[in-house]
């Protein structure tokens, strides 16, 4: 799919099949770029479910019964579709019929099932636009009335390297290190709509949110990032995604993920 450019005075982001590749402030880089080490990609979604499903042999249980799903679920393994271009905004949609089985990408070398399905129909949403200062990431979500989800945006942004690096709340400040520590599960960061990702003195990252109520950290190298919005923070108990984690859905469901460098 062609790679698709928003650019203003400040500002140049570039999106390719719906996902975030670039995103340069005064022409500085801040996302993570593909091919360098800690992640094959530079962001993608976590939809329905976030989190691990292998603990419980990929099996998630919803009011329509028990279905199989993979890490942080299967709209990852659908495709983007372009629906709208103007200047300053591009909108992709991912469209999938209830009970409809996915190949699973992770098959057969990090996953032992071939296949997904969810037994929801849903319609997934994602919008950029760039204001003078910003780049706005949209989620709208139409499913069936009463779907259980969970929502989770996974941005990378690059890092210095030196682990000199800060993510600031109004409330806390945490060390590259201390997300190191954590490993795999992600450092949890809840209750919280507002977050500082502090480079440096020339290039630091502020990340606001609407619908979302928590982020989580996540790296397992010094060179990369992942600052997370996410509606539920999954390894906050010992079981394997019981239904409290999840929203129910009661028509569209709409998220804003605002992107603002500053010096």
């Amino acid at each position: 799919m062609e790679i698709f450019t928003l650019q203003n005075e400040s500002i140049i982001a570039k999106i390719d099949n719906g996902e975030l590749i670039g995103l340069k402030w005064d022409s500085k880089e801040i996302i993570h770029q593909k091919g360098q080490p800690g992640w094959r990609n530079s962001d993608t979604e976590m939809f329905p479910l976030i989190g691990a499903t292998a603990p419980n042999n990929f099996k998630v249980s919803t009011p329509r019964g028990t279905c199989i799903q993979d890490q942080h679920g299967l709209l990852r393994e659908l495709k983007y579709e372009l629906i709208h271009q103007s200047e300053n905004s591009l909108t992709f949609k991912k469209t999938y019929q209830k009970n409809t089985l996915i190949k699973n990408s992770k098959f057969p070398n990090k996953s032992t099932k071939e296949f997904v399905s969810w037994p929801y129909d849903f319609e997934f949403v994602k919008s950029f636009e760039i204001t003078k200062e910003t780049l706005k990431v949209s989620f709208t979500i139409d499913p069936e009335n009463g779907m259980p989800y969970m929502l989770g945006y996974h941005p990378a942004f690059k890092l210095n390297g030196d682990k000199k690096e800060i993510v600031k709340t109004k409330n806390t400040e945490i060390t590259i290190d201390d997300i190191l520590n954590v490993g795999a599960s992600a450092f949890p960061v809840l209750n919280t709509q507002s977050i500082h990702l502090l480079r440096g003195p020339s290039l630091n990252i502020k990340i606001d949110l609407k619908g979302f109520e928590n982020f989580m950290l996540w790296t397992e190298v010094d060179n990369m990032l992942c600052i997370e919005p996410i509606t539920y923070y999954p390894n906050a108990s010992s079981d394997c995604l019981t239904a409290e984690m999840f929203n129910a859905a009661n028509g569209q469901e709409k998220f804003e993920v605002c992107i603002t460098p500053y010096s």
